[in-house]
């Protein structure tokens, strides 16, 4: 029997070539070429005003939170359905989470409870949109929309080349951050990237992302000498990892064109049986174009799940459930501001199960997959 994994990562151009070459150029550390290249690509797709590569999504959320300047009086509204670098980077700072539920359509943020959490405490909402379809962007803009002084950050890992209403999904935020690990749509293994929208955080930016100093500002010939000017940290990421990535991003159209068929495969193999069987598949609003970075499926009753995924297990079909709900976890009752009812994550999280999802699945695994998943689900109804 041939396994279908649940993820296979893919050399997708140049890669190999680019790694090669910086590796011969003699600049492999941060601030490289290839990572030069992979900003100007990303800043090109998102709107950004500046991109500082990072060694990680959860990195690009610890800057964003340094950079808001939290305290033990602020908090952050985190959905409860995320993993948790979205509420961590922030309680790390200081911060206080106040986690919010989720909408039953995109299983994004749900816009009626963050108005219910919504205090003069809140510095910070993140949102995170599930499975590259974005979140109830305008809904989340009318609650805030007499708070300027609450800011959005995004946490679009599964978003880039996704877009809400035509507006890239990484460009709907004060700060966006985004993920090149392995499982994405773009990989380098390990890294991530800070995009910032206002030009008044580039240069404070900068200097948290080169370890507190004012280095870019010397490269860029604005200071003589640089030395230490703030706090910080190391955030940047390696040239090799950037090369890698560059190469990755250049075959954007052909990478998202082949996950669009992969979803499209699935939602057409599963519409009629899941309808019957009472499986829902992932709902995609009008307003957005998905990145197309998972397909999900969730099933009538949560006592099915480990039994339809130990079948799929049996005929070589490896799927994964996601996130246990913050709210939920050790972690989220330490650093919670105060305790919320997050009803819909909880629901969500115990009947989801991720199909297999990677560019060069082939059409003959998707129906596969389909095929396994309904006699899985009919077998123990």
């Amino acid at each position: 029997m041939t396994v279908i994994p649940f993820n296979a990562p893919e050399i997708a151009g140049a890669e190999l070539e680019y790694v090669q070459r910086a590796l011969a150029s003699g600049h492999t550390s941060s601030g490289g070429p290839f990572s030069k290249q992979a900003g100007r690509m990303l800043a090109e797709a998102t709107g950004a005003k500046e991109v500082l590569l990072t060694t990680s999504c959860t990195a690009a959320l610890e800057l964003s939170a340094m950079l808001l300047d939290l305290g033990p009086d602020d908090t952050v509204v985190v959905p409860s359905f995320t993993f948790t670098s979205s509420a961590l980077a922030f309680a790390r700072q200081g911060a206080k989470i106040l986690f919010c539920d989720i909408e039953p359509e995109t299983l994004g943020l749900d816009p009626s409870h963050l108005a219910e959490l919504l205090d003069d405490s809140v510095r910070a909402v993140v949102l995170v949109h599930y499975a590259g379809i974005a979140c109830d962007v305008d809904g989340v803009r009318r609650v805030l929309a007499d708070r300027p002084d609450v800011v959005i950050v995004e946490d679009a890992a599964h978003g880039l080349y996704g877009a809400y209403h035509g507006e890239p999904l990484g460009g709907l935020g004060r700060y966006s951050s985004l993920s090149f690990h392995e499982t994405k749509n773009f990989t380098c293994g390990e890294g991530g990237a800070l995009l910032l929208h206002d030009d008044a955080d580039v240069n404070r930016a900068r200097v948290l992302y080169d370890k507190g100093t004012d280095r870019q500002a010397f490269f860029l010939g604005q200071v003589d000498k640089y030395s230490w000017r703030d706090t910080g940290s190391s955030f940047g990421i390696s040239d090799l990892l950037a090369a890698c990535l560059t190469a990755q991003l250049e075959q954007a159209d052909s990478i998202q064109q082949r996950r669009r068929r992969v979803f499209t495969g699935y939602a057409e193999a599963l519409a009629d049986p899941a309808a019957e069987l009472g499986v829902r598949l992932p709902v995609v609003p009008d307003a957005c174009d998905p990145a197309w970075h998972l397909f999900y499926v969730l099933l009538p009753s949560a006592h099915q799940r480990p039994l339809v995924m130990k079948e799929l297990q049996e005929q070589g079909i490896r799927t994964t459930f996601h996130y246990v709900p913050l709210h939920t976890s050790d972690g989220g009752r330490r650093f919670s501001a105060r305790p919320t009812s997050c009803p819909v994550s909880s629901d969500i999280s115990a009947r989801l199960v991720r199909l297999p999802f990677y560019n060069t699945l082939t059409p003959e695994q998707v129906d596969r997959v389909a095929t396994g998943l309904i006699d899985a689900v009919r077998s123990t109804s």
